[in-house]
């Protein structure tokens, strides 16, 4: 530490390896909103890993200390991953906002088969609907969902604007029938 260098600790095969990084050179696996897998290379022996832990400094917020999962083929990890959206909803299109009420999905899966993203299909969600984990596509069979199915992914929420424009126009119809 008094070098500048961050204390790290690779877990997950048969042995611990201790080393330490360059703060500068973990700063895009850290501070990012994307999973991302990291290639080590200690004397020579290259691995891939996912970071599992970050320990921060109270005051300053540096990296006091960084944990790595090595990933292991055939074994399977509990990772969470950021949720994308993919196509055009028409009830945004109507006027609707779309609310996203979850950003990552966790997920199991073993490395060979391990994704950076979930895509989320949104081109059927209309004013007032919700899309659910349950209705994530599920052609990745040798991904699994781990969040509880009726979690609301996003939805499409009609604007104030648009519910008092629709209730002035109800209450002008029913003037008119009256």
């Amino acid at each position: 530490r008094k070098e500048g260098h961050v204390p790290c600790v690779a877990y997950g095969s048969e042995d611990l390896i201790h080393f330490a990084v360059n703060p500068m050179d973990v700063k895009d696996l850290i501070y990012t909103p994307d999973f991302k897998v990291a290639e080590i290379e200690i004397d020579g022996k290259p691995f891939r890993a996912i970071v599992k832990d970050i320990q921060f400094h109270p005051v300053t917020d540096a990296i006091m200390h960084l944990d790595f999962l090595q990933l292991e083929e055939g074994r399977a990890v509990k990772v969470e991953v950021p949720i994308r959206f993919k196509g055009v909803s028409p009830g945004v299109k109507g006027g609707g906002k779309l609310i996203q009420r979850l950003r990552r999905l966790k997920i199991k899966t073993k490395p060979e088969n391990l994704v950076t993203e979930m895509r989320v299909d949104i081109s059927k969600l209309e004013l007032n609907e919700s899309i659910r984990v349950r209705d994530v596509d599920q052609k990745l069979e040798t991904i699994e969902i781990l969040n509880s199915p009726g979690v609301p992914i996003a939805s499409v929420e009609t604007p104030r604007a648009l519910r008092s424009a629709a209730t002035a126009a109800a209450k002008a119809g029913d003037g008119a029938e009256g």
